[in-house]
C-alpha cells in the first residue's frame, strides 16, 4: 500500500501531533498521547503458484493518559486494520493494533 514514511505521515496526521516514534529505544522520553509502531509479520498472497502480492504489517500502540482517545476509532476506519487489545502500564493506557500497511 505505501512506504513505513507513508504510514508515519498517516499516522501523524490521524494523531493530530508529531508524537509517533518508530521502533523507539527505552531511552526514549516520549510525550503522550502518542503512537508507537513496529514491523510485524509479513504476509504472501498467492495466485497462479506464485507471490502475487507481499503484505506487511505493522504492530501499533496507542499510548495516552485518556481512557478513550478518539485516535483509535481513527485508525480502525482504515483499511486492514484491527483492533487487539488494552492494558494498563505505568498509569496510561495502551491500545494495541494490527495494520496492513
Amino acid at each position: 500500500m505505501g512506504t513505513r514514511l507513508n504510514l508515519q505521515s498517516k499516522l501523524e496526521e490521524l494523531l493530530g501531533s508529531r508524537y509517533v516514534y518508530y521502533q523507539p529505544s527505552p531511552n526514549v522520553k516520549m510525550s503522550y498521547p502518542a503512537i508507537t509502531y513496529a514491523k510485524g509479520k509479513y504476509v504472501k498472497v498467492y495466485a497462479n503458484n506464485s507471490t502475487y502480492r507481499l503484505l506487511t504489517s505493522y504492530d501499533l500502540t496507542v499510548i495516552s493518559n485518556r481512557p478513550d482517545n478518539p485516535v483509535i476509532q481513527k485508525l480502525l476506519e482504515l483499511p486492514y486494520c484491527s483492533y487487539n487489545r488494552r492494558y494498563i502500564s505505568d498509569n496510561l493506557y495502551h491500545d494495541s493494533l494490527t495494520l496492513y500497511f
